[in-house]
């Protein structure tokens, strides 16, 4: 009997549970197109105006008293701004993703590019990144730290896509100004998996930590192992906590050697092996195998988020560097 009622009490709170999804979705929906209108109609009159300071200035200042008096809040001269910027970043309404909410779209608008934009809107829809997430990776500039500019169409997966240089690892909690240990660093990732993933982007499912590898001689352990579905790969992780070494680049090729022959599956794409390291050699990148194969990367990460002038530079300086050597 017990039984039975559990069944029927979770068919119900499925229904339920469906049915105030279909509410909130509606609701979402009608309350973006209200905005979208409105930003629509405010740009319409300004552009029988003179110039925007004085519309913005007299008008604006004037629609929001008149609409908070009529409407209540949500229509300040800051809200209807934001209206204006929505229409602005969005002037076609079929094209819009109505599963992203009204303060999803208040930042994408922000942005200086539909290229951008696009970035950030499959990320939210794939990834399902709240609005506090989405505002993170805007912040950590997600879409400049692609080793390689997005594209919005592709007909196969780009791994160089995948792959962020320099990773920023904040949430983990770390103090920057010590010298951190492998066997600190790990298990804050571990702690903290769902924000790490979010930062490595869509696709990623964690698979083991410290994978035992056994061969006819010897033991080995690698620090992180996770699977791309849309890849379809492996991707294996060494972490460090000083600078890259020659060392390294010969570790994390014999580990992707050794995991495409004793643990990729039938079907499974070639393992991409990923070095995390404090810093980087340009010297040592550029004359090792790093440079030679496209599955072997090498990316510095921060425990920190830096100021955005100092990320851009860094950004900067690392693509410069990526197109000179890949021409």
């Amino acid at each position: 009997m017990e039984l039975t009622t559990n069944g029927l009490f979770n068919d119900i709170r499925e229904v339920i549970n469906q049915a105030r999804l279909k509410v909130f979705r509606a609701a979402n929906s009608a309350l973006l197109e209200s905005y979208w209108q409105i930003g629509k109609l405010i740009i319409e009159n300004e552009q029988q105006g003179k110039i925007r300071a004085d519309y913005g200035k007299a008008t604006l200042k004037n629609l929001s008293v008149q609409l908070t008096l009529e409407f209540g809040k949500g229509f300040d001269e800051r809200n209807l701004n934001n209206m204006r910027s929505f229409y602005t970043a969005f002037p076609i309404w079929y094209a819009l993703r109505t599963e992203l909410s009204w303060t999803h779209y208040r930042l994408l608008s922000r942005l200086d590019s539909d290229k951008k934009r696009q970035f950030y809107i499959n990320g939210s829809i794939t990834s399902n990144w709240n609005s506090r997430q989405l505002q993170r990776q805007i912040n950590s500039l997600s879409y400049e730290r692609a080793i390689t500019e997005p594209k919005e169409i592709k007909i196969q997966p780009n791994i160089q896509d995948y792959i962020k240089d320099p990773y920023i690892f904040e949430f983990l909690g770390l103090n920057p100004d010590i010298k951190n240990t492998e066997k600190s660093l790990e298990p804050a990732i571990i702690n903290h998996l769902q924000k790490f993933l979010l930062e490595f982007g869509k696709g990623f499912a964690f698979v083991a930590r410290q994978q035992h590898i056994v061969t006819d001689t010897s033991d080995f352990y690698i620090d992180l192992v996770f699977y791309n579905y849309i890849l379809k790969c492996f991707v294996i992780i060494d972490l460090k906590t000083t600078s890259l070494s020659h060392q390294d680049i010969g570790q994390i090729d014999m580990y992707v050697r050794m995991f495409d022959d004793l643990k990729r599956n039938e079907g499974d794409n070639p393992t991409i092996g990923l070095l995390l390291c404090t810093e980087k050699d340009e010297t040592i990148v550029k004359y090792s195998v790093l440079s030679d194969k496209n599955h072997l990367f090498a990316s510095k990460y921060l425990l920190y988020l830096p100021k955005e002038e100092e990320l851009k530079a860094m950004i900067e300086q690392d693509r410069q560097r990526f197109e000179l050597d890949n021409p």
